[in-house]
């Protein structure tokens, strides 16, 4: 499975502001932001992420998935503490 179609199936499913997913070989990580985390636990975070790739997990085109979520302003304050300018 390509990360371009992680990324299509989770952005159509989901109201997310971005999503990055890297990996290969079944094994994807994937990074998403939303507002819509806010106040949820991580276990629902990502419940919210695996639900609309449960077929592709089932039929294991994805076999591994790691999952961090954040809202927009966590976002940006770890892009800022990750990526000084």
């Amino acid at each position: 499975m390509e990360t371009q179609e992680i990324e299509r199936i989770l952005k159509e499913a989901l109201n997310l502001d971005e999503v990055y997913v890297q990996g290969e070989n079944a094994h994807y990580g994937v990074i998403a932001v939303s507002d819509q985390f806010e106040g949820l636990s991580k276990v629902k975070q990502q419940q919210m992420i695996y639900a609309p790739l449960l077929n592709h997990i089932s039929s294991n085109e994805i076999h591994a998935l790691s999952i961090r979520t954040y809202t927009v302003e966590k976002w940006k304050r770890e892009r800022l503490l990750n990526h000084p300018a």
